[in-house]
């Protein structure tokens, strides 16, 4: 289950879309519902989804995932994500519902809005103020809570949470 995310937009300096389509960065501009994987700071790779329209850069990345019958903190965080589904930049520009290595289903709809925390984005120098960034409260695999929000006991965690969906 995805638990946290982050969005950006061409209209905002902490997208990777901001100044204009280059070669590296052309599928954030291209049809939604695509993967857009780069490599952060030349260390681990990141997965996004493209979203939005064609022409204009957006998207969403996967900042973490709960996996199930595994250690909570595995995929804790957008390099730890890949790390776990191995992804890497073979998957660029590959169409989320349509490929045999890694795809994005919708889940059950019991979470509402008050499940979730909107906040501020992280590890960025620009736009930063803008409350682009949501997590699942309940969730102990997230990256980084929110100042004043603490960690779930096990026993209310998403795991159980999911169970009784």
């Amino acid at each position: 289950m995805i638990v946290e995310t982050e969005a950006y937009s061409q209209e905002e300096e902490a997208c990777h879309g901001y100044n204009k389509k280059t070669e590296s960065n052309k599928v954030l501009f291209g049809e939604p519902g695509r993967f857009y994987i780069y490599k952060s700071y030349g260390i681990h790779h990141c997965l996004n989804i493209v979203t939005d329209k064609d022409n204009f850069a957006s998207g969403v990345l996967i900042r973490a995932v709960s996996i199930s019958n595994k250690n909570e903190r595995i995929a804790a965080g957008p390099g730890l994500v890949t790390k776990a589904f191995e992804v890497d930049n073979k998957l660029n520009s590959v169409n989320i519902l349509d490929n045999k290595f890694l795809s994005v289903s919708k889940g059950e709809s019991y979470l509402q809005e008050k499940d979730l925390i909107q906040t501020t984005r992280i590890g960025i120098s620009k736009a930063k103020n803008i409350k682009w960034r949501w997590y699942l409260k309940r969730s102990r695999s997230i990256s980084k809570r929110a100042k004043g929000d603490r960690n779930p006991n096990l026993k209310n965690s998403i795991n159980n949470f999911s169970e009784k969906a």
